[in-house]
């Protein structure tokens, strides 16, 4: 890939930078004397690995206290140097480190590098096959009773530059319609089912003051933080967990749905909500901490309508009991969807894991990160450690319930990498795991029974070629952009049917047909494959 001088300018600077605080330099020396090929520990004499992950929002980096992970040094003498960023500060970052700066030797987690990032610069990772074969028998063996693991990390040029994760139980549905039930019961209303219901108790929820503490504009029936929460598009047939855009319609051909029909009909429903006073103004500037705040503010609830995981991971410990999963919207079609995905929603990922070629060690580096390819390693790296997240009994692991007053979803996230990093559980493992069905993942399977009927096909984790990536790329800068604030003008402001074709006009220039007919040769030839 192509860089400027000013680029690499900056990226010497900000290393330099690096090296002067004490934070950069590979510290890994030529591979030890005493490397072992086979068996524990990894090396006789202690090495150090520097390992870069990312995190969502301020989550920190508490999970490097997984007992596991502290083990996994003991057992291997392998120790790790971490470097973890938050997602929300990672873009700047991941660009010095894309433009010449020091790489550490491993990068874990599926959000720190896309497939764009992998394929423009593949001259910066090493190619596991031979990796796999010789010093990975854990994935090895894996991929032999999974096939399609080798199949979603196998680039169009055939070699293997990112590690995938098969994450254990997964829930088929991605985030469900949660409702304040106190709001109901304070309002005599029952569970909407429809999406005219729907629309009654969102005018109820604005006039009625339905957290009882006697401010009647301090509630907002629907919130979002930075743009349009696209799981509001649900009950018009709009699903899109690929975040693609794409998804398949009722010819089973795959299209771009800011252009279609249902999404203008879901726009013009939304602006009527927000010209109704029911959608938090707010929602296009804020961003999550200030949703947050609001929805979990400590004197009453705010929000009484939103898409969740579970209940506790939008509105935390202490309001949480008062909302439910309901049954998905039916919207004007008479339908009824879920965003999801009838194999496990993300269950099957890749660049999970990748050794960079700054790592003078990446046979170390492979047998470390073969550690993580067990039932036990995976299960401590999705919940938590033994000595926390789990009771072991008879064979059987029992993930615990949080501790008073906290988020289990936040709780897995602080006490593990939870959707990131590599891991693989296999079917014979998942008997063992036993959770508990009032909370967390284990409510999450029990809610997600009232939505699986409707899971729609999500568009799938193709490989694109090179070529593909950095097209998509390019186009979708215009794109995305051309969306975001079309959509945010037209649920604020309105003014559809006049500005309808002139929007898709604007798409049509910017290229949407061309990254449309990427999309779909990708999926052909995927699933030709």
């Amino acid at each position: 890939m192509k860089r400027s001088k000013w680029i690499k300018l900056v990226a010497i600077v900000a290393a330099f930078c690096l090296f002067a605080c004490g934070c950069g330099g590979n510290t890994q020396q030529e591979k030890p004397a005493d490397y072992n090929a086979t068996g524990l520990p990894i090396v006789d004499e202690p090495v150090t690995l520097r390992v870069l992950t990312t995190r969502w929002y301020s989550l920190g980096d508490s999970f490097t206290s997984n007992q596991w992970l502290i083990d996994l040094e003991k057992r291997t003498n392998v120790h790790i140097e971490w470097i973890v960023y938050s997602l929300t500060d990672w873009g700047e970052q991941k660009g010095i480190l894309l433009s010449g700066g020091d790489l550490p030797d491993i990068v874990l987690g599926c959000s720190t590098f896309t497939d764009v990032d992998i394929l423009t610069n593949t001259s910066y990772f090493h190619d596991f096959t031979d990796l796999i074969d010789k010093y990975m028998p854990n994935l090895k063996a894996a991929m032999e009773e999974k096939p399609e693991m080798r199949k979603i990390c196998t680039y169009e040029d055939g070699k293997i530059y990112s590690l995938p994760a098969v994450l254990p139980l997964r829930s088929t549905v991605t985030n469900q319609p949660v409702i304040n039930m106190q709001w109901l019961k304070n309002l005599g209303l029952s569970v909407p089912r429809t999406l005219e219901e729907l629309e009654q108790v969102f005018y109820a929820f604005r006039d009625g003051d339905p957290n009882g503490n006697g401010d009647p504009n301090d509630e907002y029936a629907i919130s979002g933080a930075g743009g349009l929460p696209p799981d509001l598009l649900t009950p018009f047939g709009i699903t899109d967990q690929s975040g693609t855009h794409m998804m398949l319609d009722e010819n089973n051909e795959w299209v771009f749905y800011p252009i279609q029909e249902n999404y203008k009909q879901a726009l013009k429903w939304l602006n009527k909500m927000y010209v109704e006073g029911c959608i938090d103004p707010e929602m296009f500037t804020q961003d999550l901490t200030m949703l947050n705040g609001k929805r979990r503010n400590e004197e009453a609830p705010q929000i009484g309508f939103d898409y969740a995981w579970t209940p506790d991971a939008n509105f935390g410990g202490k309001w949480a009991s008062q909302y439910e999963i309901i049954p998905s919207i039916v919207g004007p079609d008479g339908k009824a969807y879920a965003t999801g995905d009838p194999d496990g929603v993300n269950y099957l990922t890749r660049n999970q894991a990748l050794i960079t070629t700054d790592c003078v060690n990446p046979e170390i580096a492979a047998r470390w990160l073969d550690e993580f390819y067990t039932g036990e390693a995976s299960i401590q790296n999705t919940w938590g450690d033994f000595n926390t997240a789990f009771t072991v009994k008879d064979g059987k692991y029992y993930l615990n319930a949080p501790p008073e007053g906290q988020s289990a979803d936040s709780w897995y996230w602080t006490n593990s990498m939870r959707n990131f990093g590599p891991k693989y559980t296999s079917d014979d493992f998942y008997e063992k795991i036993i959770l508990d069905p009032q909370s967390g993942d284990g409510l999450k399977q029990e809610a997600a029974k009232l939505a699986e009927p409707y899971v729609t096909i999500p568009y799938p984790m193709v490989m694109f070629t090179a070529e593909e990536a950095e097209r998509i790329s390019e186009l979708s800068t215009d794109i995305e952009r051309i969306v975001a604030n079309t959509c945010a003008s037209f649920v604020s402001r309105g003014n559809i049917d006049k500005a309808w074709d002139s929007y898709v006009n604007r798409l049509k220039k910017a290229g949407v047909e061309e990254l449309i007919s990427i999309y779909r040769t990708a999926c052909d030839r995927y699933s030709q494959e």
